[in-house]
């Protein structure tokens, strides 16, 4: 049942932004022989924004089958099956402590691999809606359905099969590798998210609980989401660092947008 959960969430993640685009996409370019390109696609502010919120609605189903598998329609506890606890030697503060450290080594290895546009970063440039919903997402529902999918059902699974080894293996390989579909060309990005992937699911092998993992993946996600949101007003900031005196800096600071 784990494969067949992490294969529909695959096939949910593809499908649904797209269902979801589709009936603007053929109206709108209807009088396009052939059909738009992929660039013209994603240059296209609404479509882009239809596919985030496509993608926000393929985690809600992903988790509603996770939840039905996991308790078998409520008989079970989803807390307790999963491992959703803390290990007596890997609480809270470590948890956020370690997650800080991956986004520190993560942006290291961004700065010196990283830097090539990637499909990811053309969603958050194409309007602001779209890079909120992109924010939101990363916070709000990633963590929480991958690490149930990944390290909770698939990991839990493959260890029962095949060994702790081997789970470690496959999960990270297998979340790693379908990341590569949003960050390629992207080395830095790539490198990052592999990494982040092998230690969340080291600790899955060496703690036997999943909270703490999401916890690692939310404070993750979390930091970008935050840079998201806050990026105008950072750039804004910068602008205005360079260019006016402290209190041009000021005004330009709190004068919304």
């Amino acid at each position: 049942m784990a494969a067949l959960v992490w294969l529909a969430s695959v096939v949910l993640t593809l499908m649904i932004p797209q269902l979801c685009a589709l009936p603007y996409v053929v109206t709108h370019y209807r009088s396009i022989a052939g059909g738009p390109t992929k660039e013209t696609l994603l240059s296209d502010k609404t479509f882009v924004l239809l596919l985030v919120i496509g993608l926000f609605v393929a985690h809600l189903i992903t988790l509603a089958l996770a939840w039905a598998v996991v308790t078998r329609l409520g008989k079970l506890s989803f807390k307790k099956t999963l491992g959703l606890s803390w290990p007596a030697n890997f609480g809270a503060w470590k948890s956020i402590g370690l997650a800080f450290l991956l986004f520190i080594i993560a942006m290291l290895i961004l700065k010196k691999f990283g830097g090539q546009d990637n499909d990811l970063q053309r969603i958050l440039n194409s309007s602001r809606a779209a890079a909120l919903v992109v924010a939101f997402i990363a916070a709000a529902t990633a963590p929480l359905i991958e690490e149930v999918v990944y390290r909770g059902l698939l990991y839990s699974t493959l260890q029962r099969l095949a060994g702790p080894i081997t789970g470690v293996i496959v999960v990270t390989s297998v979340f790693a590798g379908l990341h590569v579909l949003q960050y390629w060309p992207d080395a830095g990005a790539i490198a990052s998210i592999s990494l982040l992937s092998l230690v969340l699911t080291l600790i899955r092998a060496r703690t036997g609980r999943l909270l703490p993992c999401y916890v690692i993946h939310l404070v993750f996600n979390g930091i970008q989401s935050v840079l998201i949101v806050a990026e105008p007003y950072l750039r804004a900031l910068y602008e205005a660092w360079r260019q006016k005196p402290l209190t041009g800096v000021l005004h330009t600071l709190f004068t919304p947008f």
